[in-house]
């Protein structure tokens, strides 16, 4: 049970969250939703000459300016209850099961009028937009499907991961060589889906298949002779700089 100071010291709290609530609502004028129409926090009369892309922007943040001012006013409700709850005498003990809230709890959230037990959200929602069930590649569910080549969502993540994420080596269950590792599937391939495509050449009919040497080459015949393995070309014949130039062959 909470004793007359401890019960002074939250209403002291209570009364001063609810003052810098009601002054950001009256400073922000509720978000500016107190004006006529949306476009008026903007200082626009009329978007008859604005881009529709520039009205879909405003009517995103003004959307945005709704959101925030439930989440505020919902805070508001929440101070007044929890103070309604102490003038009542019920301020302290869980509405659900009549016990006592552990006094840590009610430093962490002095509008909390339930136990953990029986807060309200006891779960977290995992509920995804109804949208991706029917969206396919390259916007849906951001994982490569089996037998897809095509450069999808998750191979745009992994285009930004590589110049860094939140993650680090330690977040990783096989270790990594470096920071620059330190994204999902960092060892794939990007731009081409078998390593002899660095360095096998044909032309436009695909026949006539031609080694470019560089060091893709050389890795992958290391790899082939540590594997102890032919290659799946067969006698590939070297490159030649007869049909082209040396500057078109290095291009």
């Amino acid at each position: 049970m909470l004793t007359n100071e401890q019960l002074s010291t939250f209403r002291s709290q209570l009364i001063n969250a609810k003052k810098g609530v009601e002054e950001q609502l009256d400073d922000g004028d509720h978000f500016d939703l107190e004006q006529g129409h949306w476009h008026e926090s903007m200082g626009e009369l009329s978007l008859y000459d604005n881009h529709p892309a520039d009205q879909g922007t405003a009517l995103y943040e003004r959307e945005k300016d709704i959101a925030l001012n439930e989440h505020i006013e919902q805070q508001l409700k929440d101070i007044e209850y929890a103070l309604q709850a102490m003038d009542e005498g019920r301020y302290g003990k869980c509405e659900k099961c009549g016990k006592d809230i552990p006094v840590d709890r009610l430093d962490a959230i002095p509008t909390t009028t339930f136990c953990v037990e029986h807060s309200a959200d006891q779960v977290v929602s995992h509920d995804r937009p109804i949208e991706e069930e029917i969206l396919k590649p390259p916007f849906g569910k951001f994982f490569d499907e089996e037998d897809n080549v095509v450069f999808d969502a998750e191979d745009s993540w992994q285009d930004v991961a590589r110049y860094g994420t939140s993650d680090s080596p330690s977040d990783f269950t096989d270790a990594v060589d470096s920071y620059n590792e330190a994204f999902i599937e960092a060892d794939e391939y990007v731009g081409y889906v078998e390593a002899y495509e660095n360095f096998v050449g044909t032309d436009i009919e695909g026949k006539e298949i031609i080694i470019f040497p560089n060091n893709q080459h050389e890795q992958y015949e290391d790899a082939l002779d540590e594997e102890g393995l032919m290659t799946m070309f067969g006698d590939l014949p070297p490159y030649e700089k007869d049909p082209y130039t040396e500057d078109e062959a290095e291009d």
